[in-house]
């Protein structure tokens, strides 16, 4: 059986597509995948099981990618074609079976959206694919037990960024001796590019013994090392999402962006929002008090899961 899976350009998107990969992987123990997605998100799926290719979509004027994508799948018979981009692709492919996502905004959760194009109520929760390697390379840049408390300053536009001096008072109030998280250290993750570096530069300055991993780690690798993490505090983002599928305590900070459609999804995640107006408080309007509150309930309701 093989399956061809069209998924987002952004990593968060695709993170929570990894939802019904991992449905079809069960459901289908004996197909075999090829997936397509954006360049940012190629490394979400580097270690999925029984992939034989990621097809990366890189965006051309006048939307020559998806000829381009065409060329690449037309040649072969696909038993099933799954497409959230809603684009024309799996009518113009030969196919067993269709799934397309339609397109348009509509009320909550994407995972929700997700979920529907193949029937599935729950929607499955997302996951996080690696290996051994990145377990391996995890244990090396954060060595010994911990506590480690990761930090994602960064997003994909300044109106979802946290300012940074809150980011270090809250690390300051979880790692206090008082605090729920005595003694952590901070682990201070963000992807490639010098936009990436200078929204986690402010906090690396105010935390001189902090890990700096920003831009240092694969995705997979980033999956590893949120594992070994007590708790996950960031912005509204892709690395965000990734930290909920790999089964980091996981806290999202929304103030401009809707929780109710882009919430961290997983047994241990949940958001906080900015009071004002839903979907448009600015990131200002979140204080340290609440992203305080938020997290020590969120390590309570992880601590009862493991117990």
């Amino acid at each position: 059986m093989r399956i061809l899976f069209v998924t987002a350009t952004r990593i968060g998107d695709a993170v929570l597509s990894t939802g019904l990969l991992d449905h079809l992987l069960r459901t289908y123990p004996q197909a075999r995948f090829t997936v397509a997605c954006g360049p940012a998100a190629e490394g979400i799926f580097a270690r999925m099981p029984r992939r034989d290719a990621t097809i990366v979509l890189e965006k051309r004027r006048f939307s020559l990618h998806w000829l381009a994508l065409w060329a690449q799948v037309a040649r072969h018979r696909w038993d099933l074609v799954v497409d959230l981009r809603g684009s024309a692709l799996a009518w113009m492919v030969p196919a067993r079976a269709r799934a397309v996502m339609r397109g348009g905004r509509r009320p909550g959760h994407k995972l929700l959206h997700l979920g529907q194009v193949l029937r599935l109520a729950p929607a499955p929760r997302p996951v996080a694919w690696f290996d051994v390697a990145d377990t391996a390379r995890a244990e090396v840049v954060l060595p010994g037990e911990g506590p480690f408390i990761a930090l994602g300053p960064s997003a994909n536009w300044p109106g979802k960024v946290w300012p940074p001096d809150r980011f270090v008072a809250l690390f300051q109030a979880l790692s206090a001796p008082d605090g729920p998280l005595p003694g952590a250290r901070p682990v201070i993750l963000g992807g490639p590019g010098g936009t990436e570096a200078g929204l986690a530069a402010p906090v690396l300055r105010a935390l001189p013994g902090a890990v700096d991993l920003v831009g240092r780690l694969s995705l997979p690798e980033a999956a590893a090392v949120l594992t070994r993490c007590a708790l996950f505090v960031g912005n509204d983002s892709g690395l965000m999402h990734l930290s909920a599928a790999a089964g980091a305590p996981t806290l999202g900070l929304f103030g401009p962006t809707q929780a109710g459609e882009y919430a961290p999804v997983g047994r241990r995640a949940r958001a906080v929002v900015a009071q004002g107006a839903a979907g448009q408080a600015p990131m200002t309007a979140l204080g340290v008090g609440e992203a305080l509150e938020a997290a020590i309930a969120l390590l309570r309701q992880a601590e009862a899961a493991a117990a």
